[in-house]
């Protein structure tokens, strides 16, 4: 069930689940603490037909469908939660191995704005992820558009942001691939991205968190990225700016 206009979408990217790994119950569970009355208890059917689990923990554990996990949600339709995960068999930069994602959507009412930034340090954290997002839904299509090749995708990002690389052409998985409104860094990719400096991030800064497992969670706008908003693109672009290692952009140009 894709995300709609209305959604934050959030993802996170992770090393690849491996034999009984105990990584898809910490998403689930920590997702459902961080979204005050949350329950994931149901998915859908091929037919779009909202079905019960009454034992989703055992199905979750069970069900490793495509390296990860069926779509979860919850039981409101006018107030939809969903989470998934699945095996990318592409790595995240160069020579790299498979990875997980995870996906979720929460709705954008005050509920999920506000609980938006617990939502992703839990997701990113359960699944051990290098790096992840969670932006609205129309602003995330806009910074997709964002990566290009001179042969694959040759075209201009759009409003004037930067150009980013495709994953084979980024030099190690912690470098996350864009920005979005929340950020996840882990502890590595932090380090990785030359963040914090102090000196210079006085603005992110302000608007971000350090996590239990020392990575950060960094907000871009106080509310939710608008792109129209020009304070916001200002913000988008000064954030890329600071951070050129995202998207692979201090790397050699593109062959």
């Amino acid at each position: 069930m894709p995300a709609t206009q209305d959604d934050l979408g959030l993802a996170v990217y992770a090393p690849a689940l491996v034999g009984d790994d105990g990584r898809p119950l910490a998403i689930v569970h920590g997702m459902e603490r961080a979204f005050p009355g949350l329950r994931l208890g149901w998915t859908i059917s091929d037919e779009g037909q909202r079905i019960p689990l009454p034992e989703r923990d055992a199905w979750v554990v069970q069900e490793r469908r495509d390296g990860g996990f069926p779509l979860l949600r919850n039981g409101d339709d006018g107030y939809r939660v969903t989470l998934t995960a699945w095996e990318n068999p592409s790595g995240l930069a160069a020579g790299s191995p498979p990875h997980l994602e995870v996906h979720a959507a929460l709705p954008s009412n005050a509920v999920g704005i506000a609980t938006a930034p617990e939502v992703l340090e839990a997701v990113a954290e359960g699944a051990r992820a290098f790096w992840g997002h969670a932006t609205p839904f129309s602003a995330g299509v806009e910074i997709s558009r964002q990566t290009v090749h001179p042969l694959r995708k040759p075209r201009s990002p759009p409003r004037g942001l930067p150009a980013l690389k495709f994953p084979e052409h980024i030099r190690a998985p912690e470098l996350p691939h864009r920005l979005g409104w929340l950020n996840y860094w882990s502890d590595a990719a932090a380090r990785a991205i030359g963040f914090p400096d102090p000196a210079r991030d006085a603005d992110l800064l302000s608007r971000a968190r350090r996590t239990a497992t020392g990575g950060w969670v960094v907000r871009l706008t106080d509310s939710p990225l608008d792109l129209d908003n020009p304070a916001h693109l200002d913000a988008l672009l000064r954030a890329y700016e600071r951070l050129p290692e995202i998207g692979g952009r201090a790397g050699p140009s593109l062959r």
